[in-house]
């Protein structure tokens, strides 16, 4: 049980965690009035201290913090909550409160990949759920499923020409597209980039 009474002001701090990359989003502070919101709604929200009342984070952007899990320390003082951001979670419109710092500490290559990844996938998601006019992702999934699989078909098809071809700059930027376009459809779909990775294991570990 968390102990909302070590502090005078009733508050616990609350880092939140992407539940992919692992990367540290943000901090705030939660009385038991937003723990209870955010237990019940599967939202992460806050107590505000400039504003004196409840936010829960993306009220106003729709970039909200998904909950997957929530973890409380030894001391019943503090909490982790892994979370899926959906979209941009610094009001900078950075992927994270502490950007710099996270991808300095990105040792490697292959873990800022797949961070990005994750970030992309993550807005891709924030943009199927609330859409907004004016974005190119967001009129895709308002066109249906059959245009969404459309468009990764004739990305496919780019692919394949600039293939042929040896403009290194061409290929990539269709091979792009083609990630990106996929990446669409499996969000329309309901199935997420790592549903499809465990697939992709389980047949190594088959073949080996």
């Amino acid at each position: 049980m968390l102990n909302f009474t070590k502090l005078s002001d009733g508050l616990v701090p609350v880092v939140v965690q992407d539940s992919q990359t692992q990367v540290v989003l943000m901090v705030g502070f939660m009385n038991e009035a937003a723990y209870q919101q955010t237990l019940q709604t599967r939202q992460v929200t806050f107590y505000s201290r400039t504003k004196q009342r409840l936010w829960t984070k993306g009220e106003t952007s729709g970039n909200f913090l998904e909950v997957v899990d929530i973890l409380i320390d030894c001391d019943e003082d503090t909490l982790l909550i892994k979370a899926k951001p959906l979209g941009a979670v610094c009001h900078t419109g950075a992927s994270t409160c502490f950007q710099e710092q996270n991808l300095q500490q990105s040792t490697s290559a292959t873990t800022h990949t797949l961070q990005f990844l994750a970030t992309l996938e993550n807005t891709i998601q924030g943009y199927k759920q609330n859409p907004k006019e004016g974005s190119y992702t967001s009129s895709l999934f308002a066109k249906g499923i059959n245009k969404v699989a459309q468009k990764v078909g004739e990305e496919a098809v780019e692919v394949v020409i600039e293939a042929k071809d040896n403009n290194p700059d061409l290929f990539l930027g269709e091979a792009a597209d083609l990630l990106y376009h996929y990446l669409v459809l499996l969000t329309a779909k309901g199935f997420s980039l790592q549903e499809v990775v465990k697939v992709l294991e389980g047949r190594h570990k088959k073949s080996n």
